[in-house]
This record gives C-alpha cells, sequence and structure tokens, in this order.
C-alpha cells in the first residue's frame, strides 16, 4: 500500500487517508487545489530546482519520508486492540524469602483493591504487573495474560502496552489547552469523529472534578483532582491499554465511585492500591500485603458493603464542609446541620 499510495491522485489521498495532511503540514508545503488530480509523485518530480533547495530536500527524501511516516500511520490504523480476557498473577516471594503461595486471577470488568502498611510492597505488586513479571523481578512473581506468559517485547512495545497508570502526582507540563491535549490523543489513536470523542471525554471528567473546567482551560491551570478526572476519562476513552493501575488516589478531589463505574464500564481490569476505606471497600475483592508478600484476598462482606454507604455519608459530610470553608462560610451551626 505504502509504494502504491504515492501513485494515487493527491485529492484521493487526502479523502482516503486525511492524517496525510498533517505530514504535508509538518514539511511546510501548501500544496495547491490545482494539483489534486496529480499523483504525490507527479507532483512532487514536478517542482523545480529551486523550490527544492528552498525546501533543503529532495522529492526523493520527501517521498522516502512520506512513505515512512503513511506505513507508521498504517500499523496504527490497523491495530487491533488487544484483547485481554484475564489476568493471572502467580505468587512469588515476601522479603524474607516466604512463598506467597496464592494464584490470583482477574477478569475483565474485575475491579480488586490493594491494602496494607506503607512500605508493604503494594507499589511492588502494581509495578510486577505492569512489567509482566516472569520470575525475574525481586519478588518473583509471575504475571499471565489469557492465561499464558506474555510476549516479553510487550515490556517494551509502546503499540501494545497493556497497562496503564495513573498516580497521586500527575503533572503537565505542555502549553496546550484540555482540547488541543485530548485532540493530539485522540489524533495519535487515529481516532474517527474526534470531535465527538472529545466532548464525551469532556463531559464525563468534569462529571468526576468536583470543580468544573472547560475545554479551552489550559492543562496547567488544572487542579489536582482535574487532572486526575480528566486523565481517568481519558484513559477509559483513549487508552487502548485494558489493564489500569491506580495508585493511591484517595485525595484527588474526584468522584471515586464514578471514576471506578466508567472504568469498568470500558470494560477494563482495575487494581487499586489505596489506605483509603471507603475505595478498598468499593471492590469486591482486595489484596492484603504485609512484609512484601501477599499475605490473603479477602471478599468484601455484606456487612462491610453495608458500613461502606455509612462511610460514603461521612465522606460526603467532610466534602460539603470543605467546600463551605473553600467558599469563605463559617461552619458554626449545629453538627446535625451539617
Amino acid at each position: 500500500m505504502s509504494q502504491s499510495v504515492t501513485t494515487l491522485p493527491i485529492a484521493t489521498i487526502l479523502r482516503d487517508y486525511p492524517f496525510c495532511s498533517d505530514f504535508f503540514e509538518s514539511q511546510g508545503m501548501e500544496i495547491p487545489q490545482t494539483a489534486n488530480s496529480k499523483t504525490l509523485t507527479g507532483y512532487l518530480f514536478s517542482l523545480d530546482v529551486d523550490y527544492w533547495e528552498d525546501m533543503g530536500t529532495s522529492p526523493e527524501a520527501t517521498l522516502q519520508s512520506f512513505t515512512a511516516f503513511f506505513e507508521g500511520m498504517e500499523r496504527i490504523a490497523n491495530q487491533k486492540k488487544f484483547s485481554v480476557e484475564s489476568l493471572t498473577i502467580l505468587g512469588g516471594r515476601n522479603k524474607q524469602g516466604e512463598d506467597e503461595n496464592i494464584t490470583l486471577e482477574l477478569n475483565r470488568g474485575d475491579v480488586i483493591s490493594i491494602v496494607g502498611p506503607t512500605g508493604s510492597g503494594k507499589s511492588r505488586l502494581l509495578a510486577d504487573i505492569e512489567w509482566m513479571a516472569r520470575r525475574d523481578t525481586p519478588t518473583g512473581r509471575g504475571i499471565l495474560v489469557n492465561g499464558s506468559d506474555p510476549d516479553p517485547s510487550w515490556r517494551f512495545s509502546i503499540e501494545h502496552k497493556l497497562v496503564a497508570q495513573l498516580s497521586q502526582n500527575m503533572n503537565f507540563v505542555m502549553d496546550l489547552t484540555v482540547e488541543e491535549f485530548v485532540d493530539m490523543h485522540a489524533e495519535s489513536r487515529l481516532v474517527p469523529e474526534r470531535e465527538n470523542v472529545i466532548q464525551r471525554i469532556m463531559k464525563e471528567a468534569n462529571s468526576l472534578a468536583g470543580e468544573p473546567f472547560t475545554s479551552d482551560t489550559p492543562v496547567t491551570s488544572l487542579s489536582g483532582g482535574q487532572s486526575r478526572a480528566l486523565m481517568i476519562a481519558d484513559t477509559a476513552f483513549l487508552s487502548r491499554s485494558p489493564i489500569v493501575l491506580i495508585d493511591e488516589i484517595e485525595n484527588a478531589g474526584i468522584d471515586r465511585q464514578k471514576a471506578l463505574d466508567l472504568l469498568v464500564r470500558e470494560e477494563k481490569i482495575v487494581l487499586i492500591a489505596t489506605h483509603d476505606p471507603i475505595l478498598a471497600l468499593m471492590a469486591p475483592r482486595r489484596i492484603v500485603i504485609r512484609n512484601g508478600g501477599i499475605v490473603k484476598v479477602v471478599e468484601t462482606s455484606t456487612v462491610e458493603r453495608k458500613n461502606l454507604h455509612y462511610l460514603q455519608a461521612l465522606d460526603n459530610k467532610m466534602l460539603r464542609l470543605r467546600n463551605r470553608v473553600r467558599q469563605g462560610e463559617r461552619i458554626e451551626d449545629a453538627t446535625e446541620n451539617w
């Protein structure tokens, strides 16, 4: 295809492969409409020597660059979404070298929390999953995808990245608006109907964030909660990674239940390392880690789920108080009115 596309009329190339206009724009090439009936090769070789001297290149080099660009974009466009039906954690050993004696399988749409004291090894477990450990990390754990050892090349492949990680510390350094940022990501994924996707991400992100923001808000101006809300919505709709690792977002200022519901709706496998009892109980199961090892997996009981509602009510009350203080109000009224 990459060999034949250069022999197509330019109008056909731009119609069938609209991303090609980005190549010409990046090269500073303005192709006149009068050239639309010419093939790309014919047009480039019709330009005179002075033009190419000014451009500092040649028609041959430009065709070579275009071919490489086209092949890369075709690979992305034809990339099939890798289907992960299950993720299996094969136990390794704790810091004392004692066996974990566990095999834990997670399926699409599953949410599981990871709890344990600071320094117990929660982040190490997330790292093992992200690295697709094959008994070759300090814990000796193994990770299976769909019941088999994952291809070692996936560790380094951007195109087959299985894991997206969201953490408490996310900062933007690019000078872009929210819309430009999401659009850039959608374009890199060759997402059709980008405008609809952008609007959907904006709507979901604002439903998660405590404070609304608009599409023309600079990403560097987003608060911590707004940043994480945007990245969760972006991950849900644009990331091809079927596994999402969340590391301690309890203080992120987002609606945690909605965030989990959104990711589960998109059939992600979600693992959450947390100290927050609300987040821990939102998951049907929780991995308990101590001294660097998985000691047990606990199912959330019926009584715990009832207690979760009580905790959420307390949390909502605290959120209302926090917002009142932030708005400059006093909270001197009787506590039953809080």
